[in-house]
């Protein structure tokens, strides 16, 4: 038989008041309370990777880190979170290594129906997000649900991102859209390793 955990993470309508679900949910919610409170950097990493069971080695993640199971939050290595990352992870919610993200982050996989008598009648599904490789998310960034992002994609500071993007582009605006390409090749690289030091003023 199929558990309403396991609906709920294939995306299929499910059943939210199902004890699995809300036992987690207190759970990770008491943890976060407490985690989110701790000055010490090694003990705060240490109570979210409770909630976490498949991160990389080298997580780091600031303070006000919410998120409803963990079972769904899947992160490379080398991951930066900055203060107040909000991630729903109704759906899998999956990113690659080398990713940073400001402030102020939502990533939202829940999806409600238009339809007002379904809402009332608390149907819920969602849809997966999925983040290539050496993102780069700016301050206030919201991924809605079923969005995918190729590697190497910058998303500017504000932006709400309603569709999939592939590699190699800086997005940005309400809705995204792509406002500039990213020359990751080897003479791309080259070049920005020249500019970088002027660009710092140095």
């Amino acid at each position: 038989m199929t558990t309403e955990r396991e609906k709920m993470t294939a995306g299929q309508p499910y059943n939210q008041f199902d004890p699995e679900l809300i036992n987690r949910r207190v759970l990770a919610r008491k943890t976060l309370q407490t985690a989110n409170q701790l000055a010490d950097n090694d003990a705060r990493m240490a109570a979210y990777r409770q909630l976490l069971p498949d991160v990389g080695p080298d997580f780091f993640v600031e303070a006000s880190f919410t998120f409803d199971y963990g079972w769904n939050i899947h992160i490379g290595d080398h991951f930066y979170g900055n203060y107040d990352m909000t991630f729903l992870d109704t759906c899998p919610i999956t990113i690659g290594s080398h990713c940073y993200f400001g402030p102020n982050i939502g990533l939202y996989t829940p999806v409600h129906p238009l339809n007002a008598m379904a809402r009332n009648a608390d149907v819920e599904m969602g849809a997966p997000i999925t983040i290539g490789d050496n993102a780069w998310l700016g301050g206030r960034v919201t991924i809605l649900p079923g969005v995918t992002l190729g590697n190497n994609v910058v998303v500017g500071a504000g932006s709400v991102v309603t569709k999939s993007f592939g590699d190699n582009v800086v997005i940005a605006g309400n809705p995204a859209r792509v406002i500039k390409e990213i020359d990751n090749s080897e003479m791309g690289n080259a070049q920005a390793r020249q500019q970088w030091p002027d660009q710092l003023g140095h």
